[in-house]
């Protein structure tokens, strides 16, 4: 037993992955600048990294990291930061984007991307051609389902149907997805929260 539990691989913290903060609010603070705040989802932020931010593609210096007013040495998962940046407006980044490390798997825009999608509640048939609005981290962007990959057995996984015509309530399937404007999303695999989405239309989760 012992041999069995030493040989269990422990969980990558997410503190070990690449930065990834998706940013909730940017603020202009009087003689400080400019001050995006947000979550820490993985990494680490401290002040003389340089980020990205990602779609803008906006890359500077963190001059300083706080948390409830307390300057931080780093913030970690979990961490509710604000930090100032150096020589970046309030007009360039926005809500929705995400801060990452420019030297370690930075960021970036998705132009298409295939996901897996549970149709939980729809009144109608979906098919391709179909745009709702896509809430991923703090991004709110409309995405269209450019096209219907496969219907899948939404507990096992298997494929069912191929390029199935549409798909309705119950429904499970792999899409390719194109977002109205640019988007940061991630592999679920790597960064679980980025790779989160919830489908809304008519005022309702779909």
């Amino acid at each position: 037993l012992l041999d069995a539990i030493d040989a269990i691989e422990p969980p990558v913290r997410p503190e070990n992955k690449p930065l990834r903060l998706p940013l909730q609010d940017v603020y202009k603070i009087g003689g400080i600048g400019t001050v995006p705040v947000g979550r820490v989802e993985t990494g680490i932020i401290k002040a003389g990294m340089v980020v990205t931010f990602a779609p803008s593609n906006v890359t500077t210096e963190v001059k300083s990291v706080e948390m409830h007013h307390e300057q931080l040495v780093q913030g970690v998962p979990g961490d509710n930061v604000g930090f100032n940046v150096k020589n970046v407006s309030v007009k360039e980044i926005r809500r929705g984007n995400v801060a990452s490390d420019s030297k370690n798997d930075p960021a970036k825009e998705a132009a298409s991307f295939n996901a897996q999608v549970i149709i939980l509640n729809h009144p109608g048939q979906i098919s391709a051609g179909y745009a709702p609005v896509l809430d991923c981290h703090t991004a709110h962007i409309a995405c269209k389902f450019a096209e219907l990959i496969e219907k899948i057995d939404r507990r096992t996984g298997k494929t069912m149907e191929a390029s199935p015509k549409f798909v309705k309530s119950g429904d499970a399937c792999i899409a390719k997805l194109v977002p109205s404007k640019p988007m940061c999303v991630e592999s679920y695999n790597e960064y679980p929260p980025l790779g989160r989405f919830a489908v809304r239309d008519m005022r309702q989760t779909v």
